[in-house]
């Protein structure tokens, strides 16, 4: 049997099928609220807001890897929720991801908020820290951000 095409898969909240959103927020769940330990409410109302594109790549099946990407105030795009799935891990999805969501992004700003034994992948696609470190449900994290025009922060 040959191998799967992994896709890149992009959609506004209204264009997502039930099933999809689903699987999407199952994988959201089973890394950030079950694997991380940190009960948290995921359903933030913010998947749903106009300008969030959800980003994620798949082989056909459950999805393996995912991001959105949200309108922030004064065209700044914030890219969240970063996840790859357990059985996942290691293959560069997260990568493609960050490279397929930059893409959209264009040469707006954009900020996220890392974890923070993270910093050094987000650097490599342009990121600077841009705060303090601090902790959420007991991970440290990392503000950082992309300027205008792709540029590193100094």
């Amino acid at each position: 049997m040959p191998p799967q095409t992994i896709e890149v898969r992009t959609a506004a909240f209204p264009d997502l099928t039930t099933r999809t959103f689903h699987d999407l927020l199952k994988l959201r769940i089973d890394v950030f609220v079950v694997e991380q330990n940190c009960p948290y409410p995921e359903l933030d109302g913010r998947d749903v807001e106009p300008g969030t594109r959800h980003l994620w790549l798949t082989d056909g099946g459950a999805p393996l890897a995912y991001l959105r990407i949200l309108a922030d105030p004064g065209d700044v795009a914030r890219i969240g929720r970063v996840v790859v799935a357990p059985h996942a891990r290691g293959g560069g999805h997260a990568g493609r991801l960050m490279t397929e969501a930059l893409a959209l992004v264009g040469d707006r700003p954009c900020v996220l908020e890392a974890q923070s034994h993270l910093v050094g992948f987000y650097a490599r696609y342009g990121f600077s820290v841009s705060g303090p470190e601090y902790v959420e449900d007991g991970i440290p994290h990392t503000p950082m951000r992309r300027a205008a025009g792709g540029k590193q922060v100094a």
